[in-house]
């Protein structure tokens, strides 16, 4: 297992000084595909989108990981939609499990290929065959506009049967028990759906959510983050997500680039990972996304009259940035600012 000290930020720090933490989780997102473009979606993930993540790169990110984070490291199999590419995920799996790694803690799905329940119950076998540990179902009312809520609960009920109750894990439950039925509906119905679910289970308004949700709640000037910096944001992540080009997002900081594991190994991103190297993540990390502001409007961004988080504000700025083209090694992929 590494030790804090051999972090490049960390070595330079008093003992009594908050450090960066060791990563001990990864999300593995395998595509950002999706069959579903959700409003409240961190990544941008849609139909439209790309990528696929091979089996040497998850491979070699799921053995460093342990390295880093020893017994407690764990693995989550994201997308995207991971069961868009159903082989590729599942030889991934048989690969590591081959390698002697833990199998993934979960694996996310929306339930789109769940019409049947020969398939379902064949499928759920396979991945438990190949050391699942549990099968998380995200359902929503934002997820209710692409995948029907009967399907979603057949998902649920044979997965429960096959796997057993305690390794079935369905996001916002309560909505699978009364739905929300977003689809179909009028403008003013969908949004006031979508307020409703924001006030139950607050939403991160990077990607997508950063566009049409968060407008919805936006109610606070930019300078009302002024005092917020990012700095416990970097420091306590416990994990990173890896997109599948190999790019690693810390946290749930989608769209900001920390490293690659197609170039050097997830401990040498971890121990060269400073938040304080002198670009945008420096300014992030001392000032929060309020110290961009100005950078953004000298280059002809228009400030909005207001804005629903930190995190949108942060997000709005990245999005200037992107199609600027500054900062490139670092604001990146094109997935995490399309809002299409």
């Amino acid at each position: 297992m590494t030790e804090l000290s051999e972090n490049i930020y960390n070595e330079t720090l008093r003992r009594d000084e908050a450090k960066l933490k060791l990563w001990r989780y990864a999300g593995l997102m395998l595509t950002y595909q999706c069959p579903a473009a959700c409003e409240f979606c961190y990544y941008n993930c849609g139909p439209d989108k790309s990528g696929l993540m091979s089996p040497e790169t998850a491979l070699a990110a799921w053995e460093s990981l342990e390295r880093l984070g020893g017994k407690n490291a764990r693995v989550h199999i994201t997308g995207g939609e991971p069961f868009v590419f159903f082989d590729n995920m599942v030889e991934i799996l048989t690969q590591a499990r081959k390698a002697g790694l833990r199998g993934p803690e979960t694996i996310e799905t929306n339930g789109f290929w769940a019409g049947e329940e020969t398939i379902v119950r064949d499928r759920l076998r396979v991945l438990d065959e190949v050391g699942m540990d549990r099968l998380k179902i995200s359902w929503d009312p934002f997820h209710a506009e692409f995948v029907d809520v009967e399907q979603v609960g057949m998902l649920a009920r044979t997965a429960e049967e096959v796997l057993g109750s305690d390794r079935v894990l369905v996001r916002w439950e309560n909505y699978l028990q009364e739905p929300v039925i977003s689809r179909g509906c009028s403008g003013a119905e969908r949004a006031e759906a979508y307020r409703r679910a924001l006030k139950d289970f607050p939403c991160r308004f990077t990607g997508r959510a950063s566009g049409y949700l968060a407008e919805l709640v936006a109610d606070k000037p930019a300078v009302s983050f002024a005092a917020d910096n990012c700095k416990s944001a970097f420091l306590s992540a416990k994990g990173v997500h890896i997109d599948p080009y190999g790019n690693v997002f810390s946290g749930l900081c989608s769209g900001i680039v920390v490293g690659n594991v197609t170039e050097v190994s997830l401990e040498e991103v971890w121990k060269r990972f400073s938040p304080r190297q002198g670009d945008i993540i420096e300014v992030l990390f001392a000032e929060g996304p309020f110290g961009l502001l100005s950078e953004a409007q000298e280059a002809g961004y228009e400030r909005q009259e207001f804005y629903a988080s930190k995190c949108h504000l942060c997000t709005c700025l990245r999005r200037f940035f992107f199609d600027k083209r500054v900062y490139k090694t670092i604001i990146g992929p094109c997935e995490c600012y399309s809002l299409q």
